[in-house]
């Protein structure tokens, strides 16, 4: 797709110069050279050859707001995901974090390999082969190699844990989901990164693996994950029959009806906890309210709110392991400030990258918040 009909698929010519998306940009507060509105401008004057080897190309955090804002309806998202692909089909690419090792991790799994991904799972878990639900993954059991104790980048996570806790979460509901070997990560960094062939061989590996276990519904905990298999897959491969929900989509249907309690807190004490919107699940996936009555619903727990918050909540501070720069760790500082500001003791996610990255940052500074994920705070609580 060249320079003009990627104009055309993301309607960039309804661009008005009005320069909304670069005030709404984060990457622009922090990088005041960095322009969504410059770059598109520049295409639309001919000079989309200059933009694929511009590396603010790569600068993107592909986080929405400029999208969700503009007055027009350019889809800037869609524009940044096209031009990726064009630019990496000429040999352009961003600066991989973390020496390229999750982003390699990735390419393999569309690759035909045998793994051991499930060997996180403990006799205490009910698991099955096949079923009506499907728990779908995604990369928790590879990002203790680099985020883990020893790892490549040990900033004290234990990301598997998660995954326990969700089957635990799930078994607890009376649902014993099938998880599989032959599952592979969702392809949405591949696919964001402009390696389009790459994610549609994952996805075509992945479908095929659920139809296989005859599951008709795939629970995703990440909210990149169920947005890729939700949407993308639909997109670029066709639709498919199955439903793909979200865990806290999930919990609150069970919390409405009565069947998820928690531990009564007979302290009388409240600890105070803020909410992060991950931009997957906000303001692509349009899921806001669920955590917070998740949170809510805790006894003990007191949900105070960052001034950014819901659609206005800002980025983690990098996507796809790509360009994890001096920006980023800004970005990622002052949310956790923002976080301290609002009275919180925790700050609660709902995305495995977000705690990763949000972890980062805590870990090299004097910020004294908890972060924690929401899949665990519930576990943590169930009755």
């Amino acid at each position: 797709m060249n320079s003009e009909e990627i104009i055309k698929d993301t309607k960039a010519y309804y661009c008005l110069g009005c320069g909304v998306c670069t005030s709404s940009c984060p990457v622009a507060r922090v990088i005041p050279s960095y322009s969504p509105r410059l770059l598109v401008e520049k295409t639309l004057l001919g000079f989309g050859d200059e933009i694929l080897s511009d590396k603010d190309l790569w600068s993107c955090l592909t986080c929405g707001r400029c999208t969700s804002r503009c007055p027009s309806g350019v889809d800037y998202l869609n524009f940044v995901r096209e031009m990726r692909v064009e630019a990496l089909a000429q040999g352009q690419e961003g600066f991989f974090a973390h020496d390229r090792i999750l982003n390699t991790i990735m390419e393999l799994q569309s690759l035909e390999l045998q793994q051991d991904r499930n060997f996180w799972i403990t006799d205490d878990l009910g698991v099955a082969k096949e079923g009506e639900y499907f728990y779908f993954v995604g990369c928790l059991p590879y990002f203790d190699l680099v985020f883990g104790e020893g790892g490549f980048c040990d900033v004290g996570l234990l990301s598997i844990e998660r995954a326990r806790n969700t089957v635990r979460i799930l078994n607890k509901m009376g649902i014993k989901p099938v998880v599989s070997n032959d599952e592979r990560c969702c392809g949405h960094d591949l696919l964001w990164n402009g390696d389009l062939e790459g994610f549609k061989r994952l996805a075509k590996l992945n479908l095929k693996t659920i139809k296989e276990s005859g599951a008709k519904k795939v629970i995703c905990v990440c909210p990149e994950g169920y947005v890729t298999l939700n949407r993308d897959y639909r997109r670029f491969l066709g639709e498919h029959d199955l439903e793909v929900i979200q865990l806290c989509q999930l919990l609150v249907g069970e919390l409405r009806e009565g069947k998820l309690e928690f531990i009564e807190n007979d302290s009388g004490d409240s600890k105070k906890v803020t909410f992060h919107d991950p931009c997957s699940l906000g303001r692509i996936a349009d899921i806001y309210e669920e955590p917070r009555e998740i949170i809510s619903s805790i006894p003990g727990i007191e949900l105070v709110e960052m001034e950014r918050n819901r659609a206005d909540a800002v980025c983690c501070g990098t996507s796809g392991w790509v360009n994890c720069s001096s920006c980023s760790k800004q970005l990622q500082i002052d949310r956790l400030r923002e976080a301290e500001a609002a009275g919180a003791e925790v700050l609660i996610t709902a995305c495995p990258k977000c705690e990763i990255h949000l972890s980062c940052a805590k870990y090299n500074s004097d910020i004294e918040i908890s972060i924690k994920d929401i899949t665990d705070l519930v576990a943590e609580n169930l009755a």
